[in-house]
């Protein structure tokens, strides 16, 4: 009897000790309640109206991904998220549109049913592996220049703004393929190193804006 009380309390005190984790974590920065509209610029901010105003644009839903306009231009404008505590307005050109958005569909698709990062995570590696995604197959650019930019820091369990920036597909680079540049806004960024959705972010100097 002692040991069934004593598990009790410990499946009690986990269970507290993991809603105070959560309880903790940022507000997430992406918000569901905008209205169509308002979503539907989110995305379209990313990029140049002269390249965001033929792209196809995809707003997201609690459910995932809804495509509300076809575009004519090959790019794809939405709002990425690589974490759920995340707001990436972000504008893939016709490769990243047909080899990446795939995956950030897909990642938004299981995190509607409830899955993990970890099992979301486990479930694109193991798509990348069967031929189910695929890395860009050229160079390619990603626009990121909408000022409503935030990204989570685990590390340091805050959500930060990020400033705009543009992104070139490198897959499977690593900081040594850049020169392994010291860390500086001038200088370019490497993340998601040696994974096939890999890039190098250039963030643009001051009065560059679109």
């Amino acid at each position: 009897m002692r040991a069934i009380v004593l598990g009790a309390v410990m499946l009690i005190a986990n269970s507290s000790a993991r809603a105070q984790a959560e309880k903790e974590k940022p507000r997430p920065a992406y918000d569901f309640s905008l209205s169509r509209e308002e979503k539907i610029k989110l995305a379209e901010g990313a990029a140049p109206p002269e390249i965001s105003g033929k792209a196809t644009v995809y707003i997201l839903e609690r459910t995932g991904y809804l495509k509300v306009r076809e575009g004519t231009n090959g790019f794809s404008c939405f709002v990425d998220r690589q974490t759920p505590l995340n707001s990436e307005p972000a504008c893939f050109d016709a490769e990243g549109s047909a080899t990446t958005l795939p995956t950030r569909i897909f990642a938004e698709e299981l995190r509607a049913q409830g899955k993990t990062e970890e099992q979301i995570s486990g479930a694109m590696e193991a798509g990348y592996k069967s031929g189910k995604f695929m890395a860009p197959r050229k160079p390619g650019i990603v626009y990121m220049m909408s000022p409503s930019v935030y990204i989570y820091i685990a590390e340091k369990n805050v959500v930060v703004h990020v400033p705009p920036h543009l992104m070139f597909y490198a897959p499977y680079a690593t900081d040594k393929d850049i020169g392994e540049p010291a860390p500086a806004a001038n200088m370019p960024h490497l993340i998601r190193a040696g994974q096939p959705d890999a890039y190098i972010i250039v963030v643009p100097g001051q009065g560059s804006g679109h």
